[in-house]
């Protein structure tokens, strides 16, 4: 189904601002000492304790070996630890650390601050739009799962 004039000029109109938008919380992420990635890979271990090394790399869409890598960086740093499954021996399951949630949180707050400092500068009216804008956002997301 071909798409009309009309969603292709919003597409047009949106990618840019979107992307901009995400790199910069992105950056904020950096600031706060710790990557985009770092901080996907944190939140989808609090959200589900236990995950393997498999799923993540499925979820965030990086090859298995790749996301291995990453899970090492993340037990150095302490931010996550390796535990053993109870039910299968074989496999361990992984887990936030306590220092993992405070670099999360430092994260969060970083990128929380940036955002409301921005949106404190607009007019109510913007800010209402952008508030209205979130779900049908989310939703685009959502087509992909």
């Amino acid at each position: 189904m071909p798409n009309s004039p009309e969603t292709l000029a919003l597409a047009d109109s949106l990618r840019a601002p979107l992307l901009r938008a995400a790199r910069r919380l992105r950056q904020e992420a950096q600031r706060a000492g710790s990557s985009a990635l770092d901080a996907l890979i944190l939140g989808y271990i609090r959200r589900r304790p236990g995950v393997g090394v498999s799923e993540l790399a499925q979820a965030e869409q990086v090859s298995r070996p790749s996301m291995s890598g990453h899970v090492k960086r993340l037990e150095a740093a302490g931010w996550i630890q390796r535990f053993d499954d109870q039910e299968d021996g074989r496999r361990s399951g992984l887990q936030i650390t306590p220092a993992g949630e405070a670099q999360l949180d430092a994260v969060r707050q970083r990128r929380n601050d940036w955002l409301a400092d921005r949106l404190a500068r607009l007019t109510p009216e913007a800010r209402a739009a952008l508030a209205a804008a979130g779900p049908p956002l989310l939703q685009l997301l959502e087509q992909d799962q």
